[in-house]
């Protein structure tokens, strides 16, 4: 009597073995399904033996090979052993022969009545791996046939707390949402946030939330420190495996505050010992309501020797640039010496601005943190307490840093008399009222005569406007041409360190480090100016006049208007200085605004998607949203220059005054 069904089971040599093509399973096993099955048999045996048919011939002969009804998989993971000459081909696999139920229905029945272990039980478990045995995500991966960094997700979510878990096993908490909690590991602020959260629970909600009193790897604060030097002071980098978190979160803000204020301290100290500066301060953000004056570096004479080496340098730089003129890639020996003479060029052309030693004497600097997390360093600023008395001699009188006006004569405006005559007195000052007399008219004739001479009129205009930008002290130009710059960082929080502020300091600054140091010399250094420098000068000048700030209890439509226009001829797109993020607009206006400008940028589908969120959800997914796009509320637009059929001038008033 032949056995039909052997439960004690055989051991067939694995190249004896088939795939069945009764076997229920069509859609091939997935690679990563194979390389699991075979990392998992490496590392501890088969757990299941193959239930297995013979193969016979036409005549119903057995062939000697073994059709594999239950687990193919298996069957294909020992083949990958095989080839990776971890097994040889002859291993022999124990197998179950079943000759007795149909291969289809049983292979069929393998599939279906079984049940996947719920994803909870995996998490817990692999976590239980790594807590209990102690290993670490590369042998759990090389174990189970999965990367480490699958591993690594895995024990994250096991880590999850346990509260939160259970609601995940009842189906209350998606995946996603399931591992937005997992972004971090303390289960107090997990069961916090999720308490606390709306009917909104989107991931990218649940992540905001637990990472909102962290610090993203991405701010200025996290670049400057850095990772390693963070951690090495003991802070923890929070790390979000299952999105791109761009480097994680630093968890611990007031150590990354002390660090940073430590690093900007060492770099201010190296800056003072260096230069000599009376003083240094160090600040996160620039302390822009200081009230001190700024000087800055002047041109100065290079030494000969510094003058010889330069010429060197630049007669050696010529002679390469002639020599390897027509190489597209030169020499790796030559483009050193490039470097090198460049460097040693830009050395000694620095050399040509400087501070006055009195400066340096009395002035300090701040040492603060730029918006692209590196060291900002701002010289030459002056305490009122340290600043050095003005005073000036004019004709044996003193004028004082107030204005005030001490000394000899008797600031009478009376003609005298003539029975006080005396004739043989030629040295005898003329009186005041009569140089008031005499230089009014020649105060008509300046006018009428400059009015005559653009040109010269150009450079009036420019030494007023310089002398009142770069200077400080009295009047410095007979033209009354008044200059004022309003102040823009008490209408807008962090404007000033914004990187158009940044371009604008050091456009002034530039032009600072040309002026001579006495205003006294200013006329000469601007009649010394090309048309070209002196059109550059008058618009730098003029432009820290502009002031189109809108206040609501200011009447200005004129001014309102002429802005528009200006905005127009100079063609401003506020694009590249501007983007509306929940900070700068998205989070101070109406869910209305909101999105109607995701409506305006993205079209009606797009606002739709966000229109059922609460207020801040909605802007932190408008921000997203209308990254990119060049998106700008109505009041930062430009409007196209003015064609000849521009309306009227009045017109265009009236709507500016609405």
């Amino acid at each position: 009597m032949s056995i039909a069904f052997d439960r004690s089971g055989m051991f067939v040599p694995l190249n004896k073995l088939k795939k069945s093509p009764r076997n229920a399973r069509k859609t091939p096993h997935s690679e990563a399904h194979i390389e699991a099955l075979a990392a998992s048999i490496a590392a501890k045996g088969m757990l299941q033996n193959l239930v297995v048919e013979p193969e016979t011939n036409a005549d119903g002969e057995p062939t000697g090979f073994y059709f594999v009804t239950i687990g193919e998989g298996r069957r294909l993971a020992q083949m990958l052993r095989v080839k990776r000459k971890q097994i040889k081909k002859t291993e022999a696999i124990r197998c179950v022969l079943d000759i007795e139920n149909d291969a289809t229905e049983i292979s069929l029945d393998e599939n279906v009545t079984r049940e996947a272990m719920h994803p909870a039980d995996q998490f817990e478990r692999f976590r239980e791996l790594a807590e209990n045995r102690g290993w670490g995500a590369e042998e759990i991966a090389a174990r189970f046939g999965v990367t480490a960094h699958v591993v690594r997700q895995r024990l994250r979510l096991g880590a999850v707390s346990p509260k939160l878990m259970q609601v995940y096993r009842e189906g209350s908490l998606s995946l996603d949402q399931l591992m937005a909690f997992a972004i971090t590991e303390d289960h107090d602020r997990q069961v916090q946030v999720y308490e606390n959260l709306s009917w909104n629970r989107d991931p990218s909600t649940i992540r905001r939330d637990l990472t909102k009193m962290n610090v993203a790897a991405t701010d200025r604060r996290a670049i400057f420190v850095g990772a390693d030097a963070y951690a090495e002071a003991g802070g923890t980098i929070i790390r979000d495996l299952f999105t791109e978190d761009r480097g994680g979160y630093f968890e611990d803000a007031a150590l990354l505050d002390r660090l940073v204020i430590d690093k900007l301290e060492g770099i201010a100290a190296e800056v003072q010992a260096v230069e000599g500066w009376k003083w240094a301060s160090v600040h996160i953000d620039f302390p822009h309501a200081h009230g001190m004056r700024r000087s800055y570096p002047h041109p100065v004479d290079l030494s000969a020797n510094d003058d010889a080496a330069f010429g060197a340098a630049q007669e050696d730089y010529d002679r390469l640039s002639s020599e390897y003129e027509g190489y597209e890639e030169l020499p790796d020996e030559v483009d050193r010496r490039f470097g090198e003479i460049e460097a040693e060029i830009e050395r000694i052309d620095a050399k040509r601005h400087a501070y006055d030693a009195d400066e340096i004497a009395r002035g300090g600097v701040f040492v603060i943190l730029n918006h692209d997390g590196t060291a900002r360093i701002e010289r030459g600023f002056i305490r009122a307490q340290d600043e050095a008395p003005i005073s000036t001699d004019v004709e044996g009188a003193t004028i004082t840093e107030d204005g005030e006006i001490i000394g000899e004569g008797d600031g009478e405006d009376a003609e005298p008399q003539p029975d006080d005559e005396d004739a043989g007195d030629v040295g005898k000052p003329l009186s005041d009222l009569l140089i008031r007399d005499l230089t009014a008219h020649r105060t008509l004739g300046l006018r009428l005569a400059l009015g005559e001479q653009p040109d010269m009129a150009l450079v009036a205009v420019v030494h007023a406007l310089a002398a009142q930008t770069f200077y400080r002290g009295g009047e410095a130009s007979c033209l009354e041409i008044h200059l004022a710059s309003a102040s823009l960082a008490s209408h807008a929080d962090g404007i000033e360190d914004a990187p158009a502020a940044k371009a604008l300091a050091d456009r002034h600054a530039g032009w600072a480090s040309d002026m001579p140091r006495n205003v006294a010399d200013l006329w000469t250094f601007i009649t010394g100016l090309d048309h070209a420098s002196l059109m550059a000068l008058i618009a730098h000048c003029a432009a820290l006049t502009v002031n189109a700030v809108r206040i609501p209890w200011e009447q200005k439509p004129n001014a309102r208007a002429t802005a528009e226009k200006l905005a127009s001829a100079v063609t401003l797109d506020m694009t590249a200085h501007w983007t509306p993020t929940v900070q700068s607009y998205l989070g101070r206006v109406t869910k209305a605004h909101i999105l109607a400008a995701v409506r305006e940028a993205l079209g009606d589908e797009a606002a739709e998607r966000i229109a059922g969120f609460k207020k801040p959800e909605m802007a932190q997914a408008a921000e997203q949203l209308l990254a990119g796009t060049g998106w700008l509320p109505s009041v930062l637009r430009t409007a196209p220059p003015a064609s000849r059929d521009a309306k009227p001038e009045a017109e265009v008033f009236a709507q500016a005054a609405e």
